[in-house]
């Protein structure tokens, strides 16, 4: 390790040399720890992401001013869709998607680093619970989602096969995570086929460019963004774990959407016979203005355009149908084959550029106290996950209903939009549906019938509360064995016990 006096001459080197300035009044532990922390971060690299980020965060935001002209939607026949599509082409998506699953060629990646700060917590948000009646958390929905595909393909194909879920989680995330899961027995997932990886992480930074000391013994730093994916594959060597495993293809989400369908056969099957090398599911815009990234094309080029960067007057825009021009909304649910994900990690990563998030970051002040600012004051650095679809050779996106596949939890309550309450009503709403269709009945507590489809609201409360296990159904599969034809007062659970009343 270096010493302290050629670590101030380095620092120094690269105008960071404030980085030491309370090393007097440091412990030995302490200083080791520093002195440990800055070793990593190599002077040259250290001075360039600085100068970077103060220069990409002075750079005006907005819509660059030719955008519009440069701005095409996704070609026609590389966007499928579940809700214009006929049943014999679901069919048929899905049956190559099982069979997939069923040979051992697909994973799951779980993209974990990020912290829960809107949130208002300080654990993963994988282990929130949203208030459903099981209280299972969203790792736990995942888990039980995997072993029910994996159960799945294999009574359709009589084997047993294997979905490996790997987790890309960081600094803040890989502990806690690797303990949770451990203390659940990881859901009665096989441990040798859950893989924890962690992402690189980066220095916060001043908008003059100095790296921020969160503590007298700490740079302050940050994940390097779900983009920071395609490192973390090479530095762990997690392409080679699936090469090994005989993976081809892998599903890359989002932890916190409540209704992500993990290795979705359809999904899969759709961008396995469309010969793609990169896919993403997009849901319709609600509206113009609604504030997500849409996939469409850039001189030709697939990429995600954020909502920021385009024009009310463009955002407005309809296409012949009347349907806004650019309806596809990013949902940060992918497909990549393992070969793409190769060539990106040892050819592209190097092109992708980081974007500027603007952050209060609680940070020591020049006599040493912390200090919690009450506005932005430092810059986080991040490249994200959608970045690389530029580099496809044959992209495709796939729609799917917002209601089943989309309720993003992202705020805490009471927030209008993307919370716990949100999150919780969209799936506890999609299960009443699920019992509806499967025959189920619903009465209130005097008897009254309570309401039913086509009649259900879009938003809130659902009529009734109905939990169903995903170790019971995937997407409302085979639920007329339980509820075909019967009545049930809410609030009920159906999970691998049967039906279970939860009320007095």
């Amino acid at each position: 390790m270096a010493s302290e006096q050629d670590m101030r001459a380095r620092l120094q080197r690269v105008g960071q040399e404030h980085l030491l300035r309370f090393w007097a009044e440091l412990e030995p532990g302490p200083r080791a720890s520093l002195l440990a922390e800055l070793e990593s971060l190599e002077p040259q690299a250290l001075r360039e992401h600085c100068q970077r980020a103060a220069a990409a965060c002075a750079h005006p935001p907005g819509p660059p001013l030719d955008l519009a002209t440069r701005l095409r939607p996704l070609p026609r026949e590389r966007v499928g869709s579940v809700s214009r599509s006929d049943a014999e082409r679901r069919r048929l998506w899905e049956e190559e998607g099982f069979r997939q699953i069923a040979l051992n060629k697909v994973a799951v990646l779980l993209l974990a680093g990020g912290q829960g700060t809107r949130l208002g917590v300080t654990y993963p948000k994988g282990m929130y619970q949203v208030g459903l009646p099981s209280q299972k958390t969203l790792y736990q929905l995942q888990a039980e989602r995997i072993r029910r595909v994996q159960q799945l393909a294999g009574e359709r194909h009589g084997v047993r096969c294997t979905v490996p879920w790997y987790v890309m989680t960081s600094e803040f995330t890989l502990g806690p995570t690797a303990e949770f899961l451990k203390r659940h027995d990881f859901f009665c997932l096989d441990p040798d086929n859950v893989v924890l990886f962690e992402q690189r992480m980066l220095p916060v930074v001043t908008f003059d460019g100095k790296a921020i000391l969160e503590q007298k013994d700490k740079v302050a730093m940050a994940p390097d963004g779900n983009g920071g994916l395609y490192c973390a594959l090479a530095d762990h060597r997690i392409l080679e774990d699936m090469e090994r495993r005989g993976v081809e293809f892998v599903h890359v989400y989002c932890v916190d959407n409540i209704l992500v369908r993990l290795a979705d056969p359809i999904f899969i099957g759709f961008c396995v016979l469309q010969g793609a090398d990169c896919g993403a599911k997009v849901v319709e815009k609600a509206y113009p203005e609604e504030p997500v990234g849409v996939v469409c094309q850039v001189d030709g080029v697939p990429q995600v355009v954020e909502y920021s960067e385009i024009s009310p007057e463009t955002a407005s825009l309809r296409g012949p149908d009347g349907g806004l021009l650019y309806n596809a909304g990013n949902i940060c649910n992918h497909f990549f084959t393992r070969s793409f994900l190769e060539e990106v990690t040892r050819k592209f990563e190097p092109l992708l550029k980081p974007h500027v998030a603007v952050k209060k970051v609680p940070y020591v002040d020049e006599e040493g106290n912390l200090v919690k600012p009450p506005k932005p004051n430092g810059i986080k650095m991040e490249k994200f996950v959608f970045d690389v679809f530029q580099f496809a050779e044959h992209f495709v996106a796939f729609e799917v209903p917002r209601d089943e596949e989309f309720s993003p939890l992202k705020n805490a309550d009471p927030a209008d939009r993307d919370t716990p309450t949100t999150a919780r009503q969209a799936l506890l709403a999609q299960h009443y549906r699920w019992a509806l269709q499967a025959g189920a009945r619903f009465v209130g507590a005097h008897g009254a019938r309570l309401l039913e489809l086509p009649g259900l609201p879009s938003s809130g409360e659902p009529p009734a509360i109905c939990e169903i296990s995903p170790l019971v159904s995937y997407c409302g599969e085979g639920l007329e064995v339980y509820l075909q034809g019967r009545e049930f007062q809410s609030p009920v659970i159906l999970d691998e016990k049967g039906v279970r009343a939860l009320g007095p």
